[in-house]
């Protein structure tokens, strides 16, 4: 599935992953290929991608998550 984090100042991460872990405003939840459509508001913590089986972590201050179609758009404020 394709993943775009972004920022007002600039597209931090476009690229193709097999899972996102998100901390949503409920808990943690896991995107995988072909999640039903959802937007999330995110709270501060950890968010983790996998690419090729590598996984990369960022710290977040909060956000929002919008997935359709295979496609997940982060917005966050900043990544630490």
């Amino acid at each position: 599935m394709k993943l775009d984090i972004i920022t007002p100042e600039q597209i931090y991460f476009s690229g193709d992953v097999t899972s996102v872990t998100l901390p949503g405003k409920n808990g943690l939840f896991t995107l995988w290929e072909n999640h039903a459509p959802i937007i999330s508001s995110l709270k501060a913590g950890k968010l983790t991608y996998s690419v090729n089986n590598q996984e990369s972590e960022l710290t977040i201050d909060g956000g929002f998550v919008e997935v359709n179609n295979n496609c997940v758009t982060i917005c966050l404020e900043a990544v630490s």
